[in-house]
């Protein structure tokens, strides 16, 4: 038996990626449970906070707002119950891709060519991360402008959800106001992003501090346009190449990159930091997730495989790290 008391898997929840939280939640009770750990689901769109009186620790499988921005780190950390993951800030900065970028271009990371959309962020200042966001909607004139910085094809994407959601591949420079308008439907912030034809690949970092491991990469590659929502969890023919076919180097630089990311934004815990590679194969910093998924389709249980941690003790691990800030 272990001594972590009575644990709350928390799954489900409010945000976009409720179903995917669902099943994440459920995998994580299972392999908690087949180690003798005493969890129980708790769905936070369905029970409150208060219910939580008794439960040693929380085990956060949420996924999207409310689970993975910081604000649920901060009601655990009010209530002085222990949790996964990384704390406040870090959950904050990093479901914050605007942010995140800009904390990492300070950091001197490598990160793809951007642009803030909206609303009504004026091009020349947004680019360049001076600028804030207005409440404006951007004008044909930022559009065309957004096309002659970045080039097409690019992406348009709410900047403060994840799996993919709202997320537009634009090839034509006709289709940029819908796509935005389809991102805006997800977040009043929009990126729009470069484009990069090396190929995209994951990171899972696990640890704190000066003690961190990095999982072997992943190369996704999926049989859609892009690596999106459908790609992500209902499709068979998303291929994961694990180990990645990098060569050491370039494995050693990403593993190296990815605690670099990790270590800016503050994260603890586990964690996993995306990379897009460009026509040179040279890695960019995209994006990283703080409660990343646990469903038969996700990535860090596989990389853990590779790595030779099974998915329950890949649980356990990370339940032992639970923390209070």
């Amino acid at each position: 038996m272990n001594d972590f008391g009575k644990v709350a898997v928390m799954q489900g929840g409010s945000s976009a990626e409720r179903e995917v939280s669902l099943k994440s939640g459920a995998a994580v009770l299972a392999a908690l449970r087949s180690r003798g750990v005493d969890a129980h689901a708790f769905d936070p769109a369905t029970q409150p906070l208060e219910a939580l009186k008794g439960f040693q620790r929380v085990f956060i499988a949420l996924h999207g707002r409310g689970g993975e921005d910081g604000s649920l780190q901060g009601a655990l950390t009010l209530m002085r119950i222990p949790y996964t993951g990384s704390g406040v800030l870090a959950s904050a900065l990093a479901m914050d891709k605007w942010r995140c970028k800009l904390l990492w271009q300070a950091a001197g990371l490598p990160i793809p060519d951007y642009a803030v959309l909206g609303p009504g962020t004026g091009l020349p200042r947004a680019a360049s991360g001076d600028a804030a966001p207005t409440d404006t909607v951007p004008t044909q004139a930022e559009f065309d402008a957004v096309v002659a910085r970045l080039g097409l094809p690019l992406f348009i994407k709410p900047a403060r959800e994840g799996s993919s959601i709202g997320v537009v591949k634009v090839k034509r420079a006709a289709d940029l106001p819908a796509a935005y308008a389809e991102a805006a439907r997800h977040d009043d912030l929009v990126l729009a992003e470069r484009a990069m034809s090396g190929g995209e690949f994951t990171v899972a970092v696990l640890g704190e501090g000066a003690h961190l491991i990095a999982l072997p990469s992943i190369r996704i590659v999926p049989s859609t346009e892009f690596y999106d929502f459908e790609a992500k969890y209902f499709r068979d023919d998303t291929r994961y190449l694990c180990p990645s076919g990098l060569s050491d180097a370039a494995e050693a630089e990403m593993r190296e990159l990815a605690q670099a990311g990790y270590r800016a934004l503050g994260c603890r815990g586990w964690a996993r930091v995306d990379f897009l590679l460009d026509a040179a194969g040279r890695p960019y910093l995209l994006e990283a997730n703080t409660s990343p998924g646990m469903t038969d389709h996700s990535l860090v249980p596989m990389a853990a495989r590779v790595g030779g941690l099974d998915f329950p003790e890949l649980c356990v691990s990370i339940l032992e790290m639970a923390h209070v800030e």
